[in-house]
């Protein structure tokens, strides 16, 4: 019985605070959005002005420096000549590299008689032979295979003399210009920053060496 009436109480007591918070409790007001003598609130974002945006460089991008001197240095006659040096300058300068290019070089004078044949340059060694000329040879391979070189000289007014000689005993000699496409190598590289810097302190035979202003791309 005393179970039944303690239910019973605790029923009543959910109903009437359900009813109280139903019909007791006011509705809420809206709150309006400005009230008089008050200014109106703005976010941070809305009341500042914008900014003109400029685009970021993208990361790791190079960006070129204008004040930046850099030198080509050469031609070195060797590859190994070149090594030593690029070696010397590479722990010292910021950036470097080396370029190889191709150069017509002067091999000398060549005096020369062409045959048609081997027979027809052998007899005309001897015939040679005869008229007391000595420093010759039958050339036996080659591009002037069968042509008889009369000599090689640096200076060109020795070979002039040569060609003469020759001509006057007879002969048809002939002279031309032997050019060879040697490679020539330089390096290229970016002086430090730092004033005073002295390129040719670590690299050998500088004085013969030609350097020359370039940009740094």
């Amino acid at each position: 019985m005393i179970l039944r009436l303690t239910v019973l109480l605790l029923l009543l007591l959910n109903l009437a605070a359900a009813a109280w918070w139903l019909w007791g409790v006011p509705a809420p007001q809206p709150v309006p959005a400005t009230q008089a003598g008050v200014p109106t609130l703005h976010l941070l974002r809305e009341a500042l002005p914008r900014a003109a945006t400029r685009p970021l460089a993208a990361p790791g991008a190079a960006v070129p420096d204008t004040s930046a001197q850099c030198l080509s240095v050469g031609p070195f006659t060797t590859q190994a000549e070149m090594r030593q040096a690029f070696a010397a300058l590479a722990a010292r300068v910021p950036r470097i590299q080396y370029r190889v290019a191709e150069s017509a070089v002067s091999r000398g004078w060549w005096v020369y008689l062409t045959a048609a044949g081997r027979e027809q340059a052998l007899a005309m060694a001897r015939a040679l032979a005869a008229h007391g000329v000595r420093d010759d040879y039958v050339i036996t391979a080659g591009d002037q295979q069968n042509s008889i070189s009369l000599g090689l000289f640096q200076d060109p007014a020795n070979a002039q003399r040569r060609e003469a000689q020759l001509r006057a005993l007879g002969f048809p000699a002939q002279m031309r210009q032997r050019v060879e496409q040697v490679p020539q190598y330089y390096i290229e590289f970016q002086l430090p920053a730092a004033p005073g810097f002295v390129w040719q302190t670590y690299v050998a035979h500088a004085d013969i060496l030609d350097a020359q202003a370039r940009a740094c791309d």
